[in-house]
C-alpha cells in the first residue's frame, strides 16, 4: 500500500467516512451468512446509523 493510500485511509477515518472495502472483508470474513450491502446501500446505511443510532456498532 503505498503512503498515499495510508494517509487516504486515515483521513477517512478521523473525519468519519467509512471503508466499504473494510466493511466487505469484515462481512465474509465474521458474517458470511448474511449478504453484503451494496457500495450505495452501505453509503446509506452507515449515514443512516450515524444519526439515527449515535453509538452502535456490529462488533
Amino acid at each position: 500500500m503505498s503512503l498515499f493510500h495510508r494517509i487516504a485511509k486515515v483521513v477517512r477515518r478521523i473525519i468519519g467516512v467509512p471503508d466499504y472495502d473494510a466493511y466487505v472483508s469484515h462481512q465474509r470474513r465474521h458474517h458470511p451468512e448474511c449478504a453484503v450491502l451494496s457500495r450505495e446501500a452501505f453509503g446509506q446505511d452507515m449515514l443512516a446509523r450515524r444519526y439515527e443510532k449515535p453509538g452502535s456498532r456490529c462488533c
